[in-house]
């Protein structure tokens, strides 16, 4: 039987999650999603206006779009911090980081799976 590559079985795994848990969300909104998580669990939640500029994703105007639609499914939030009610933070629901923490989950069991070997 022809080995598989396990980064490819791995994506393959998580395409599946994606489609299950967030079906109405597209690559650049994923990859939106992902920046703000990642940012957000290390402490530093974006501005809307620093999501805004990430123009190696998309340009504007298309970010704009894609928050409005990650807003709409769920998976990201507004909030504040501090006493400070001008600045909006983007933050992951309770279902981004559900899907995150499967992810990790499908990590370890795609690299530690005896059928990749």
């Amino acid at each position: 039987m022809k080995s598989r590559n396990p980064y490819l079985h791995f994506l393959n795994l998580t395409e599946r999650l994606a489609q299950e848990l967030m079906p109405q969300i597209d690559l650049q909104s994923k990859k939106i999603l992902e920046t703000i998580t990642w940012h957000h669990q290390s402490g530093n939640a974006l501005t809307v206006t620093q999501v805004m500029q990430l123009d190696t994703i998309a340009s504007a105007a298309t970010i704009h779009r894609k928050l409005d639609d990650l807003r709409e499914s769920g998976l990201i939030q507004n909030t504040h911090q501090g006493s400070n009610r001008r600045t909006k933070y983007l933050t992951p629901t309770k279902l981004s980081l559900r899907y995150f923490e499967k992810v990790g989950k499908l990590m370890i069991k795609s690299m530690s799976s005896n059928e990749l070997n």
